[in-house]
């Protein structure tokens, strides 16, 4: 399929739009989390208790829309430090579950892709490379380079997402962001992207700190798709132009 300056640009999320991170990774990250939490929030000897750590992650993430950033507004701890020890897996492959022919259907979506994660460089680099789409992106933008005044600015921040496009010398009309994230996706509409959500990989109720919890499938005003799975955006691509 020819690609033209009309071609849109594909903004992915990786964890669980790409891949079922429900499945193993993202208990395995909560876990790190919380024993991160537990020495952190501690009084040196005695780890803080199940119920002071949930409530702390719980808090974090509703109010910054990430853990890492109230770790290092309330704790000072490096977002790098906190990232590395609460994303390390004995056998990261042996956890991801995804579909086949990602990277067949990638090739076939028209124009740019860029890869767009809260998830850290390290852990989606080899996410990536475990299913064979490294090639697939033309920029990989993780966690760790989305700042802005040097403030670390993840998604759904809409600063970011302005920071994103002058960058790439992008035009919101031309970009679609592909998420299973409601918040995320009702950032990028109200600048004026297109919104594809994706469904197959959520578990409804879960909040886990980790992803925006989804108490209905439902779709929203603000998103223009609601597919089941990637594999469903070529058929659907005639309502994201």
């Amino acid at each position: 399929m020819n690609i033209t300056r009309s071609s849109p640009v594909w903004l992915f999320d990786l964890d669980n739009t790409l891949h079922n991170a429900s499945h193993a990774i993202f208990p395995a990250i909560m876990a790190g989390m919380n024993r991160y939490l537990a020495h952190l929030l501690g009084d040196g000897v005695t780890p803080a208790s199940e119920d002071l750590v949930n409530a702390t992650r719980t808090l974090y993430w509703q109010r910054y829309g990430a853990t890492t950033l109230g770790v290092v507004k309330h704790h000072g701890v490096k977002a790098e430090h906190f990232l590395d020890e609460t994303h390390r897996f004995d056998d990261l492959q042996a956890m991801i579950r995804a579909e086949r022919g990602l990277r067949q259907l990638l090739r076939r979506l028209p124009g740019r892709k860029i890869l767009l994660t809260n998830a850290p460089h390290r852990y989606s680099t080899q996410v990536l490379r475990h299913l064979g789409l490294q090639r697939q992106f033309q920029h990989h933008v993780a966690v760790e380079a989305m700042t802005v005044h040097r403030q670390m600015r993840p998604k759904p921040s809409k600063l970011l997402l302005q920071r994103l496009m002058r960058r790439h010398q992008l035009r919101p009309g031309r970009c679609i962001l592909v998420e299973d994230t409601l918040a995320n996706l009702r950032s990028a509409r109200e600048l004026g992207m297109r919104t594809a959500w994706v469904t197959q990989y959520l578990t409804i109720g879960d909040s886990a700190g980790l992803a925006h919890p989804q108490k209905r499938l439902i779709r929203p005003a603000y998103v223009d798709v609601k597919v089941k799975s990637v594999r469903n955006l070529p058929a659907r691509l005639h309502r994201l132009r």
